[in-house]
């Protein structure tokens, strides 16, 4: 068993009548959250031995990812919401019994195993008031596929430039990035034993920033309030009660509890909150930051990376916040950044030695104290009639408008300039919605003639994956139609 594996079984095996995981306002306790890991584990014949599950933010869930891991077997995440051709072929594959109906319909040219109306697992099917698990699994034990050696998820990344691609996590880069993880912390104790307080976990299981928090509570053997799915209300009601010191929030929802006159009574207990996953507008955490007295620690991650390789922590942003405003913080311990021709390269811990220089699609400057400024994608760039538009660059500036909550730029293929910048933008509640003619002009104030959008569309939201990113694939599908 892998150290991560053994930790697992550890604690759930610590107190079984304690309190585990909140959800929609019952506990589940470490006892039925165990019971379902032992039955999941009943998938893994053979150590490797790959599992499909179709994620959603639910106990049972959460026991079927601990059960697969406990055992040694490789998670595969599946988006139920999703179309994700990368999961086609898997032999076993584990859900609710609604997402399994719909994931077989998929084209029949996929050669999916024949789907198993009956659960053919040693399972008692789901507990009624418990964790449960689900009733249903498409295949069965005795068809395992053994993926690569010591691969402890097969993650989807997020697909926001396209179509999904999977990134292996092995069980040593998800032990080394809980280690690392406790940047964010101060007097830490990795002893086995169940804490007091209770974390908020509000991030998509299906999402790598939902993985790690559910392994960094399980590891840390603390329980955590589930929501279903990000609102401000959920989310400010678990705070309130559950009085959390910390908390993660992306760029997005973070704007969400601005917008939304959160009384600032209700996050008293939080010392800060981290944020990542996109790029944050600095006066968006000041906002914050005025608003809640909470800092807002931001921070840089990456799938393939397993997690976060830079980010601040307590101590460097009542430093150095002002002067560095913007940036996305330093290097994690036992990681290394540099600047090659304009792009961030990353030498990560948590890929081990001998890993070497992984280069990423970010531009990015560090100053001489180790902090990084992220300054848009490198992969993105729209040239139009031989000037090259960073979509990012326009971002910015249409997000400066004060009636604008994101916005997202795209190239068009134009027959003669190549591409054109193509803009969504999605407003404020209650703003006074400008037409796209002065989102044009606002944008005219600022950028470079070639860098203004030909085109500015008002939609009332934009399409983001399950990490609250904008899908940019879904983006200029709408331009495109």
């Amino acid at each position: 068993m892998t150290g991560l594996s053994e930790r697992i079984a550890a604690v759930l095996a610590l107190d079984p009548a304690a309190p585990a995981v909140e959800f929609g306002g019952r506990w589940h306790t470490w006892g039925e959250l165990a019971e379902t890991a032992d039955q999941a584990a009943e998938l893994v014949d053979v150590p490797g031995a790959e599992v499909g599950i179709l994620l959603r933010n639910h106990p049972r869930h959460v026991g079927l990812l601990l059960g697969v891991l406990k055992a040694g077997g490789c998670v595969v995440t599946i988006d139920p919401g999703r179309i994700d051709t990368t999961a086609i072929g898997l032999p076993v594959v584990v859900g609710d019994p609604t997402d399994l109906d719909d994931f077989g319909r998929l084209p029949p040219t996929t050669n999916l195993p024949p789907k198993v109306e009956q659960n053919p697992l040693p399972f008692r099917g789901q507990v009624r008031g418990g964790v449960g698990v689900p009733g249903q699994v498409r295949g069965g034990v005795g068809v395992q596929r053994v993926g690569k050696p010591g691969v402890a998820v097969r993650m989807a990344t997020s697909g926001t430039t396209g179509p999904p691609k999977r990134v292996d996590l092995s069980y040593r880069m998800l032990e080394r990035v809980l280690v690392g993880a406790k940047h964010y912390e101060s007097g830490s104790n990795a002893g086995l034993r169940l804490r007091r307080g209770v974390a908020v976990v509000n991030a998509p299981l299906v999402h790598l920033s939902g993985i790690f928090r559910v392994l960094q509570c399980v590891s840390d053997g603390r329980s955590f309030a589930l929501l279903e799915r990000f609102t401000v209300e959920g989310w400010v009601d678990a705070v309130r009660r559950h009085r959390p010191a910390t908390a993660s929030l992306v760029p997005t929802a973070l704007r969400m509890v601005l917008e939304a006159g959160v009384d600032p009574d209700d996050l008293t207990s939080l010392r800060s909150v981290v944020s990542g996953t996109a790029p944050l507008d600095p006066d968006d955490a000041d906002a914050f930051t005025d608003r809640f007295g909470v800092p807002v620690l931001v921070s840089y991650a990456a799938t393939e990376f397993g997690g976060g390789v830079a980010g601040w922590n307590l101590a460097d942003h009542q430093e150095f916040w002002a002067a560095k405003r913007g940036s996305v913080g330093r290097a994690h311990p036992g990681c290394e950044l540099r600047v090659v021709d304009g792009v961030l390269e990353v030498q990560a811990a948590q890929l081990g030695d001998g890993a070497g220089w992984v280069r990423t699609t970010d531009r990015a400057r560090i100053d001489d104290d180790g902090f990084v400024w992220i300054l848009g994608r490198a992969d993105q760039a729209i040239i139009r009639g031989g000037f090259k538009v960073q979509p990012d660059d326009v971002t910015a500036v249409l997000e400066r408008h004060p009636a604008v909550r994101g916005a997202a730029v795209v190239g068009r293929p134009d027959r003669r300039l190549g591409a054109v910048p193509v803009a969504v933008v999605e407003l404020r509640p209650g703003a006074d919605p400008p037409t796209p003619d002065d989102l044009r002009t606002h944008a005219a104030a600022t950028l470079r003639r070639y860098e203004v959008p030909t085109e500015v569309r008002v939609v009332a939201a934009l399409p983001r994956t399950p990490a609250g990113k904008v899908d940019l694939g879904a983006v200029r599908d709408l331009v495109e139609a």
